[in-house]
Order: C-alpha cells, then structure tokens, then sequence
C-alpha cells in the first residue's frame, strides 16, 4: 500500500494523524485497516478493538442495510458522496456521520473521509419537533373555532322555533311586530352566515383537553336547557338512567359538545310523525364505562354508511340542514378524550350510539 510507502510518510501521516475530520481506510472484507485519532475518540475503542470487528458491527441496526447496499455500489467502483448513517459508539451514545468514499481496486482498500453532522441532526430534529407543536397547536385552535361554530347553529336554531310559536295576530303594536320580525330576519342571517363558516372549516384538527370529574346528570341539564324550545317543538322525551355511574373523568366542553350533537341528531332525523324518544344510560362494562345514546328516529343503512360515518361532511339523508359535522366532531371529541366510539342502526327503527371510556 502506498500510504505506508517511507517515501509517502512523511507527508500524509500528519495529514492522517492531525485531521479533525474522520479518515478511515477500510478492506474489500469488511475490516477496518487504518483509521485517524479522531475516529478513535469518536468511537471511545481502542484501535485494536476497532480492527477486531467488522465494520458493519458499529453501524446503527436500522442502517446496516443500507449502508452494506451502498457498500456494494462503492466496491462497483461507484464512489459514495455525502452518505449518511449512524455508528454507536462503545458508550452507546449515537454519532450521526455523512461520508464520502472511494475504492481502490488494486489494493483491494476503500479510502474514506467522514463529518459528523450529529449537531445537525439534533437541530433538525428540534425543528422538526417546533413544527409538529405549533401545527398542533394552530389546529387545536382552529378545531375549537369549529366546534364554536358548528355548535352555534344548534341555539340559533332553537331561537327560530320560538319565533315559530308566536302568533302575529295576538300582538296589536305595529312597532313590535316590525321588531320582531327584524330580529327574525336577523337571527336567519346568522344562521345563514355560520353555515357558510361551517362550509369554509374543512380540516380535521385536535384540541388538547384538560380532563376533571364531570357530573353526568348536570351535563345532560345543561345541554338540554341550552334547547329547550327544540325539544318543546319536537315533543322530545328522555329516559334517563344514570345509576351505574354519574361521574366521569372527561372535559366538560367536549361531553356537553357529544351531548349536544347526539341528542340534536335524534330530534332531527326524528320520524315525521313520531315524537322523538331519546334513552341515555350508563353502563359499567369490563373494559371500561360507557354511555348509550338511543333514539326511534328514521336510522340509517349501516351496510352502505359504516366506514363514512364519522367522516368530515358525510351525509346520510337528504335533510336540508344537514351539514355533515356532528358526527365528525363527537368521533374527534371521543378520540382526544382516549375513548371510542361505535353505532349500530336499522332503517325505520333508530340509532343507538355507543361512548366507550376507559377509567
């Protein structure tokens, strides 16, 4: 070999020697032949135990693969330029190297020089890790603002069913009546601008939720009186049984949001006809508690519909206020709360709906 010609010593040992980056000279099989101090201390072996192993012993498990199917292109006397992998070290720590390599046929050697680019790495992955938070972050924003918005319109809808129970001709002032149907006019304006808000929020986005003790019972209070002139104008009744568990570890927003859509879903698909009757109960189950939402509305084919259901705009009916987010919020509700959620329906008989939970 060349490099260790006497004539050759002299000028490319301390080039070898004194090189902070890594130089390595390496055999067809596999071995180290030679490499520089600063390999050395990267590395944490002494040089003979470096030369007693192959190679491929020090190269990270998830890059053997590719860096011996690179190998094979370098022994084609392809070179290899700007190659990344990773060694482990004898303490275990990780080192990230990129190398550029040559083969030299005649002597059978493979001469290659390395950085270490680990610094880059953990930067990289730093960035990486700042990009994935504020995306979280942007979308929880942006889930909370569809949330709002999807669930104004339930509210909204409830102030233009009390409109629906006034009777013009019992009220003789002329002014109050103008009023009144401006604030009709008005309240279907609003109505009409959070569907189109509704229509513009098309992503499927999380919030994180602080979970606390929630009482079921004042949950369901408070959604229901949220809708009471719904309810009164559809004739809705409940059966409620809360006797296994009235406490659950949840986030009150997100339960009054599931709540609220179940139970709105129930009087708007109800049966023409047929008042709404809505059960929810509470059960202990073996892997965990779960709460069912049951209705005698319309139903739907759970054939054709299962794998859509919880879709973004999916919908199933031609109702025209139907919008295709409900569902698609409770199932995002369910899951940021570690729960699930599953249906089961019959066309003509109604829809029960199952929140599982594990505490």
């Amino acid at each position: 070999m060349k490099f260790f010609d006497a004539k050759n010593r002299l000028g490319l040992e301390p080039f070898f020697s004194l090189s902070h980056d890594y130089l390595c000279i390496a055999g067809y099989d596999g071995y180290f032949r030679k490499v520089n101090p600063a390999f050395i201390k990267l590395m944490g072996y002494e040089q003979p135990e470096l030369f007693a192993r192959s190679i491929h012993d020090f190269i990270h498990p998830e890059d053997q693969a590719k860096t011996a199917a690179n190998r094979a292109q370098l022994l084609e006397e392809v070179p290899l330029l700007h190659f990344e992998n990773r060694y482990v070290t004898k303490s275990g720590e990780i080192a990230w190297l990129t190398w550029t390599s040559v083969a030299h046929p005649a002597e059978k050697l493979v001469y290659a020089i390395a950085k270490n680019i680990t610094h880059k790495k953990k930067l990289e992955e730093e960035r990486q890790f700042m990009i994935r938070d504020l995306t979280s972050k942007n979308s929880g924003l942006k889930q909370y603002t569809y949330t709002i918005v999807h669930d104004l319109r339930t509210p909204i809808s409830n102030m233009i069913s009390l409109f629906g129970l006034l009777d013009p001709s019992k009220i003789q002032d002329k002014e109050t009546l103008l009023y009144l149907e401006l604030l009709e006019k008005s309240v279907h304006e609003l109505k009409n601008t959070l569907n189109d808000q509704v229509d513009h929020l098309k992503n499927n986005l999380l919030l994180k939720s602080n979970l606390e003790q929630v009482n079921l019972k004042e949950i369901f209070d408070t959604t229901t009186g949220s809708i009471s002139s719904l309810i009164k104008v559809s004739k809705t009744s409940f059966v409620i049984d809360f006797s296994e568990f009235e406490m659950l570890v949840a986030n009150n927003f997100y339960l009054q949001s599931v709540f609220l859509n179940l139970i709105t879903n129930s009087i708007k698909y109800s049966k023409p006809g047929t008042p709404p009757v809505i059960t929810i109960v509470s059960k202990k189950e073996k892997d965990g508690l779960q709460i069912r939402f049951s209705d005698n509305g319309i139903g739907f084919d759970m054939e054709k519909n299962k794998d859509k259901l919880f879709g973004l705009n999916q919908v199933f009916t031609n109702h025209n206020d139907s919008k295709g987010i409900g569902l698609f919020l409770v199932k995002n509700h369910m899951d940021n709360l570690g729960g699930s959620i599953e249906v089961t329906s019959q066309l003509g008989i109604g829809s029960t709906f199952f929140l599982n939970f594990k505490n």
